[in-house]
């Protein structure tokens, strides 16, 4: 059985141990100070008798220590030392994590949290629903000023029927009956069931910043975060880039999200005006009848491809060929055939290849593009005299 170290001290990184198992790669200690993972947060890294520990994991209720190419044996006495700056990374990222999440509650009391990733270059917590930037400022306003106030963080331990467990954060029913709850508090201010390893004050995390939030699918929305350094360096580059939007929005950083938000609204507008124009320009379109079918086509300002695409399929019903181009920062094509003399995903395909690009669909109607603008006019004089070759 190994003795657990990192339950007693999360500050403690090197040790000696003796070997009780080594088969392969695995290697079993009585005694340990690598944390093998649990709770969101990865396991440790770092090295037994100077050799890599790549992974920490429970299995089958013991902890093995993954140590590639070694040659040791059951009895062997091992200096260990874990990757301290790695660890200590952690710490701080799972303490930071419960501070977080308590201080987005205090915002929206209903949040509930689904998961949480703590790891050297990823931490985020998966909550059930979005939030605000406007609560996320307010939340991390609350978590700093608990930095700034260096809040003690204490570890308990409490029996699943103890009555003081109805005012931890947890999910009791993953608790097995008759097993203990590590409880970790930070001051007063939050107090829930996690079996990681934390720092012992808040002032250790030294800020902690949000930097992005996005959708994690069926599981809620991500919040992703920093602390300590990271945290200091990507708000300074995300201030430097506030900074630079509003010089070029031509706005005061207080006034930007509503210059982008009228910016926004302006372009929506010159959108469906300019889908209007190309939706007529199309049908006003002349053709050109070519062994007995109306060829029609043409160069368009950038819109919406379902514009080209509703009048490439009218094209086609009327038993036309069509090929509608967009021609913005990149190119979009549309072509569609109502006779099976031009089979659309041949010619565009082949086509598009000679320019870098791609596309692909059906005979009768197929899609792609090509990402330099600067070649759509001889890419449609292209597709039209291939066309107008197969329907010779």
């Amino acid at each position: 059985m190994t003795e657990e170290l990192f339950k007693r001290d999360g500050y403690a990184f090197e040790f000696e141990a003796k070997v009780l198992l080594s088969e392969g790669d695995e290697v079993e200690l009585d005694a340990t100070a690598f944390y093998p993972g649990g709770g969101g947060q990865v396991c440790d890294t770092g090295k037994i008798r100077g050799l890599e520990v790549t992974e920490v994991l429970y299995k089958k209720g013991r902890i093995v220590h993954r140590v590639p190419g070694n040659c040791l044996r059951p009895g062997d006495t091992v200096w260990c030392s874990v990757d301290w700056d790695r660890r200590y990374d952690l710490m701080k990222g799972h303490t930071g994590e419960h501070l977080l999440f308590c201080s987005l509650r205090r915002q929206v009391p209903e949040l509930s949290i689904n998961k949480i990733y703590i790891s050297p270059e990823n931490k985020y917590v998966i909550v059930d629903r979005d939030i605000s930037w406007d609560d996320i400022r307010a939340a991390l306003v609350f978590a700093n000023l608990a930095i700034r106030d260096n809040l003690p963080i204490t570890k308990t331990i409490m029996g699943r029927d103890d009555p003081e467990l109805d005012r931890v954060r947890i999910k009791k029913e993953k608790i097995p009956e008759g097993e203990d709850v590590s409880v970790v508090s930070i001051g007063d201010i939050d107090i829930s069931a996690c079996s990681g390893i934390h720092v012992m004050e808040t002032g250790e995390l030294e800020l902690m910043f949000v930097d992005r939030k996005v959708s994690a699918g069926k599981d809620g929305i991500a919040i992703h975060f920093k602390v300590g350094d990271g945290a200091k360096d990507t708000a300074v580059l995300l201030a430097n880039t506030c900074l630079k939007a509003s010089d070029a929005a031509d706005s005061k950083p207080d006034d930007l999200v509503r210059a982008v938000s009228n910016m926004r609204s302006e372009l929506e507008m010159i959108k469906r005006t300019a889908g209007l124009f190309v939706k007529k320009h199309i049908a006003s379109l002349i053709p050109t009848t070519v062994g007995g079918v109306d060829v029609v086509g043409g160069v368009f300002p950038p819109v919406d491809r379902s514009i080209l695409s509703d009048a490439a399929e009218s094209c086609k019903n009327s038993g036309k060929v069509c090929i509608l181009m967009s021609a913005g920062d990149s190119v979009s094509v549309v072509m569609s055939s109502g006779t099976d003399k031009v089979d659309c995903s041949a010619i565009l395909s082949e086509t598009l290849g000679r320019f870098g690009g791609r596309g692909g669909g059906k005979p009768d109607f197929a899609q792609g593009g090509v990402t330099d603008a600067s070649v759509s006019e001889r890419l449609f004089t292209d597709l039209m005299e291939e066309t107008v070759a197969r329907l010779h």
